[in-house]
């Protein structure tokens, strides 16, 4: 398919709506108003009512606001135009079919729209995927981050560590050119020192930005615990709905069960696991096993307890039963089972309520909230939001370990070329082919 095609999509979702958005794109996307509206293209960047004909048979398809964006100044850099048609089914098809039958015209793919916006500069790559993220964006927390990248921020971030190798490679380059009359020692020194800051800096990020890449998996929260001491009641509550099965008979749970979450605006991942205790049914254990994996794994682990047991298992708390587990919150459930609430010394972070009643959910909300908080919120700007920026943040730290044991002056400035490379790959200043068609190819056919 050729690049110069006029494509076209729904932007809006399937189903029946009040309003669809039929999105058009390309050099010569101003030649559906002559035909499907018998006039010439409005003013541009204002709202035009146009009744839509179907050329074949002078049908009347739709009374339809009409928007008209000349090139550049548009979301793709190309000549665009937006019909606002009524939604129903019936209409979409009418219009589509007739955007079909114009020639040079052709329905776009999957992220087609964004694709010719990266290629007319409109968005670097990082943007793009900022986009990607901010139309899949389900809390408020993600969509701060997504917007944040599409804005911009993770491009500068780049741009600037780039820039800052760029002149250190500067520099290497200019002392091979001039080998035969070497530069101050002081100024070799400095220069050497701020490669390897930039390291330092490029290795913080690796190391403290799991959080922005977890964004859309969420914080995951183990509900660990014995047997029918509520887990799966108090998922179904802190979900509001039964997504869990709860029955009297103890070990019915037997695998993980994981649901996704919005708390204070911000992804959770709860997780039910298997009741942990003494057995020699195969299956139990093996849900156990996956149990502990789940709690070694997770950012907070709620012990559930039952409050009638709570000698017991306040002597299991105490003693570290959990192993080297140990959990973060514990959720005293069952309270409305007991009259006279125990004191339970000064344990910290336990939480006294009920998953039936849903007495100290909210307690438990705002815990999770808190940690949830602190760990999407806090620290530098996230310099990794998809596992490709990863990827080029590790090849660009090895071949800066390398520049700083090369064996020689031009294989050191080499290593350097590289690091700058890899930096460049995720905002698609070098080396893009390869990455168009995954990055793309996510996106919905009307963007």
């Amino acid at each position: 398919m050729s690049a110069g095609d006029v494509i076209f999509a729904c932007a809006t979702a399937s189903g029946q709506a009040g309003v669809a958005v039929i999105r058009v794109s390309g050099d010569a996307a101003g030649d559906l108003f002559p035909v499907l509206t018998g006039n010439s293209p409005p003013t541009a960047r204002r709202a035009s009512l146009r009744r839509l004909i179907d050329p074949t048979d002078s049908a009347v398809l739709d009374q339809a606001l009409t928007l008209w964006f000349p090139a550049p100044h548009s979301f793709t850099g190309e000549n665009t135009v937006e019909l606002h048609v009524h939604g129903g089914a019936a209409v979409i098809t009418g219009v589509m079919d007739a955007l079909a039958g114009i020639a040079g015209f052709r329905p776009a793919e999957a992220g087609e729209f964004t694709r010719r916006a990266f290629r007319n500069g409109k968005l670097d790559l990082a943007e793009a995927e900022g986009l990607g993220d901010l139309i899949a964006a389900d809390t408020a927390a993600a969509r701060r981050q997504a917007l944040w990248q599409l804005e911009g921020g993770l491009s500068a971030l780049y741009a600037d560590w780039r820039e800052r190798l760029a002149v250190r490679l500067a520099f290497a380059e200019a002392s091979l050119d001039f080998a035969d009359e070497p530069l101050p020692d002081d100024l070799e020194a400095a220069n050497r020192e701020a490669i390897l800051a930039l390291r330092t800096e490029l290795e913080m990020q690796l190391g403290s930005n799991r959080p922005t890449e977890r964004m859309r998996y969420g914080l995951y929260v183990a509900l660990v615990g014995p047997p029918n001491v509520g887990k799966s009641s108090l998922l179904n509550a802190l979900a509001g709905r039964d997504a869990a099965i709860v029955t009297d008979i103890p070990g019915t749970t037997r695998d993980v069960m994981e649901v996704r979450l919005d708390i204070g605006g911000y992804p959770v991942l709860v997780a039910d696991t298997a009741g942990l205790r003494e057995s020699e049914d195969v299956v139990e254990q093996e849900g156990m096993r996956r149990a502990r994996i789940a709690a070694s794994s997770a950012d907070i682990v709620v012990t559930v307890a039952e409050c009638q047991n709570w000698p017991n298992a306040l002597a299991d708390l105490t003693q570290g039963s959990f192993e080297k587990d140990s959990p973060n919150l514990v959720f005293w459930n069952k309270s409305d089972a007991v009259q006279v609430r125990p004191f339970l010394g000064d344990m910290k972070h336990a939480i006294w309520g009920s998953a039936k009643t849903g007495a100290g959910l909210d307690l438990l909300e705002d815990a999770i909230r808190h940690v949830a908080g602190h760990a999407f919120e806090t620290g530098p700007p996230p310099g990794i939001t998809q596992a490709r920026h990863r990827v080029a943040l590790e090849d660009c730290v090895a071949a800066l370990h390398r520049w700083e044991h090369a064996p020689a002056p031009e294989l050191a400035t080499e290593d350097l070329r590289l690091a700058m490379r890899s930096l460049g790959r995720v905002v698609g200043l070098v080396d893009v082919e390869d990455l168009l068609d995954r990055i793309f190819s996510a996106f919905c056919i009307g963007k």
